[in-house]
């Protein structure tokens, strides 16, 4: 018997989104009609507070970084509305936040000017009055028998890493697709990495410096049985288009 369902989005860096893969993930709802939603962190991109910003450079005064900050503050959650909109007309009632580590950059900006505590990330989403449940960096969210994460391991053969820390988990980070199962004596743990929903773009990426990578755009539908098991399904979506319970979804203009 079926006891309940999840969406689960992994990394979409707003502003640097990708709408069309954003839009997929939005029409997925509005057909799966989840009884939770997870949102596996890297909400923003946080460039104006990243830590590599101003790694070769001097930094400037509080009063030149604020606008910037507050801008980009304000686009993410714009980024956010998208989802909740459509959560609140789906009627999803549970939802998670699971912090990630560019969000986590917001902390850090706080560290340095600790009467600027808005600024945090927690706080700078109004994920409470939002009516998330919160769950910090890395610190499992656990239902049934499978956990959920951001993140925590990026080597070559992350998913193995994740299976044999945390057992059966769901997570991003990576912005890859990419699984691996480990067998134990008391049985099978699988951790299945979920991708993202970020803009792939070089141009958008260029800290990458052209290097090619293997990044996916997808999303997670979790189904729960009486006995704590479930099945995961992750949902590919291909330069904005994806098939879902047997209905093509893409962007019409």
């Amino acid at each position: 018997m079926i006891t309940k369902t999840a969406v689960v989005i992994p990394d979409q860096h707003f502003p640097l989104h990708d709408q069309s893969a954003v839009n997929c993930a939005l029409q997925i709802i509005e057909i799966a009609k989840p009884d939770i939603f997870i949102n596996l962190g890297d909400v923003g991109e946080w460039e104006s507070v990243s830590a590599w910003r101003w790694r070769d450079k001097k930094q400037p005064p509080l009063e030149y970084q604020l606008p910037i900050i507050d801008e980009e503050i304000e686009a993410v959650n714009d980024g956010i509305d998208q989802f909740d909109k459509v959560l609140d007309k789906a009627k999803v009632k549970e939802r998670h936040i699971c912090e990630g580590n560019h969000d986590y950059w917001l902390n850090n900006f706080v560290e340095k000017y600790p009467y600027l505590q808005g600024y945090k990330f927690r706080k700078a989403c109004y994920w409470d009055k939002r009516g998330y449940k919160f769950h910090s960096m890395n610190k499992p969210l656990r239902i049934g028998k499978l956990s959920f994460i951001h993140g925590a391991y990026a080597t070559l053969n992350h998913a193995k890493k994740h299976a044999e820390i945390y057992g059966n988990l769901v997570y991003g980070h990576t912005h890859d697709v990419t699984s691996f199962a480990i067998g134990r004596l008391d049985g099978t743990v699988k951790a299945w990495s979920l991708g993202n929903l970020k803009d792939m773009s070089a141009e958008k990426n260029n800290w990458l410096k052209g290097r090619i990578h293997n990044w996916q755009h997808a999303v997670g539908h979790i189904t729960w049985f009486k006995d704590g098991n479930f099945r995961v399904e992750v949902i590919d979506i291909v330069k904005g288009k994806t098939v879902f319970r047997g209905e093509v979804i893409m962007l019409i203009i």
